[in-house]
């Protein structure tokens, strides 16, 4: 991967999932970047909002943490918890929020809480936060992960958030009536999900990255049949990412 990092490719990967008019749930670290390199770059009209309540701010400044006072600065509106969850449930809209995990299973649920027994756990985690609510309330989610098996399970070891359940239609049986997870960004490639099935997919593999690579460090079986190598990042991209988002390298460090 030279002339990138896999840092940068997985940024400019994911914002280019981002559709220009999205509303865009974005907590910080490398979800702030795609989702500022969408706006800057192909995505004029998205919105980016914050769970803490800063809704389109300018983001002149990448922020270190929601609680950061720069996602507020120069904001549409600065808000509360409430009006940022309303607005992630919104169904006029079209709102994407952007997930990361511990673990992850074939049908994109996720497990933010601990490994190991619940009560007894080997590693405790943050928890949900509001993870669980984009999961259930947005119209799509997105996930960052690190490519590993002991991250690709085929069963989780808490279950926090939902993705498409246990395949098929038992997302929408289970009463929720939109959502779910669309892609899954790695250091190795984008998976995405079958339309009927539900299950995990190879949609794109890095370049450098054989699909063979990516199967085997999931840790259940995938589908390859249909995968792509991704595009690179382009010179624009590089550059807005770079020299606009993050000149200080406050993330990309």
């Amino acid at each position: 991967m030279s002339g990138y990092s896999k840092l940068e490719m997985m940024a400019i990967t994911a914002g280019r999932l981002i559709n220009d008019g999205d509303v865009v749930f974005a907590g910080t670290g490398i979800s702030i970047l795609a989702a500022t390199v969408a706006k800057r770059i192909h995505a004029a009209n998205s919105v980016v909002f914050f769970e803490t309540g800063g809704i389109d701010p300018s983001l002149d400044e990448l922020p270190l943490a929601v609680a950061d006072p720069r996602v507020m600065a120069g904001a549409s509106m600065n808000s509360g918890l409430i009006e940022s969850f309303s607005l992630l449930s919104n169904k006029r809209l079209r709102t994407i929020a952007f997930l990361g995990a511990a673990q992850i299973d074939r049908f994109g649920n996720l497990n933010s809480t601990c490994l190991g027994d619940y009560h007894h756990p080997k590693t405790r985690f943050p928890g949900s936060g509001g993870a669980c609510d984009a999961a259930s309330l947005a119209s799509g989610f997105i996930i960052f992960m690190e490519h590993e098996k002991r991250r690709f399970v085929e069963k989780l070891d808490y279950f926090t958030s939902p993705g498409w359940l246990c395949g098929n239609d038992s997302r929408e049986k289970a009463g929720f009536f939109r959502g779910g997870p669309m892609a899954v960004v790695t250091n190795l490639a984008i998976m995405a999900f079958h339309p009927e099935t539900k299950h995990m997919v190879l949609s794109q593999h890095y370049p450098g990255v054989s699909p063979e690579e990516v199967a085997a460090n999931t840790g259940f079986e995938i589908d390859l049949s249909n995968a792509a190598q991704s595009v690179p990042p382009t010179d624009l991209e590089l550059k807005t990412l770079r020299e606009q988002i993050d000149p200080q390298k406050l993330i990309l460090s």
